[in-house]
């Protein structure tokens, strides 16, 4: 990695040291955020679903079941 060693190099106590400074930046999504990030996750799960049934359906229909 460019500039450390990243989290494999890190010790316990540094890891902790960065994930504390990492959860006081934090903060409670607003109600408009949490849905758009729903919103986005469900139609990342709808597309993949609709890519798996096509992909079955072509294979189904080349094998001539």
């Amino acid at each position: 990695m460019v500039g450390g060693a990243g989290i494999l190099g890190m010790g316990l106590r540094e890891f902790l040291r960065s994930a504390g400074a990492t959860l006081k930046l934090t903060r409670k999504p607003t109600r408009r955020e949490l849905m758009l990030a729903i919103r986005i996750t469900l139609m990342g799960v709808a597309a993949i679903g609709v890519i798996t049934f096509i992909v079955k359906f072509l294979a189904l229909a080349i094998q001539g079941a």
